[in-house]
């Protein structure tokens, strides 16, 4: 078993905001907000090593993915909500139910290595696809238990939402 993750969250798990922003992030009008909200999340995340995030005020888990870009060879940083179990964080390309997979799944499947940032910490990931049926039930499950917008995500599309499992790897 490999060290586990710091899970670093900062306002309320529960309550009346979380609950309303939940819903919110669930409807059309939420995700484009949200989706907006993303490039000033990602640098919020970035400047402060992933300790605060523009989520933070209702305790969302949001953690820095970069992985490597499968056309252009480029780092590519994402802010993703999460999934912690102890030595794996769980994340989904859910791409606010659109039609088409977001580009990190893609350079994840062609290079399954990358870096989260959390909780201060820049820490080297290995990436596994989650494909069998009944764990990605049970994953996208906890997934809805953080926000009912996820969903919504997996209503507006027939695609696939891909889960990943990332592991620490050794610094590289």
């Amino acid at each position: 078993m490999s060290a586990q993750f710091p899970d670093r969250r900062w306002g309320p798990q529960t309550g009346l905001l979380r609950r309303a922003a939940s819903s919110f992030a669930a409807t059309n009008v939420g995700s484009t907000v949200i989706r907006k909200l993303t490039p000033l999340d990602r640098r919020v995340l970035e400047r402060t090593a992933g300790k605060y995030t523009v989520l933070g005020p209702i305790g969302a888990p949001v953690i820095l993915l970069t992985t490597t870009g499968r056309k252009s060879g480029q780092p590519r940083t994402t802010p993703l909500l999460y999934v912690h179990d102890g030595d794996v964080l769980y994340v989904i390309g859910s791409n606010f139910g659109q039609a088409t997979h977001p580009a990190w799944t893609g350079n994840l499947l062609a290079d399954p290595t990358g870096t989260v940032t959390i909780a201060g910490q820049r820490i080297p990931v290995t990436a596994t696809r989650v494909t069998d049926p009944e764990q990605q039930a049970e994953i996208f499950a906890r997934f809805e238990e953080t926000t009912q917008a996820y969903t919504a995500y997996k209503g507006r599309t027939s695609r696939e939402l891909r889960i990943f499992a990332l592991r620490r790897t050794a610094a590289r």
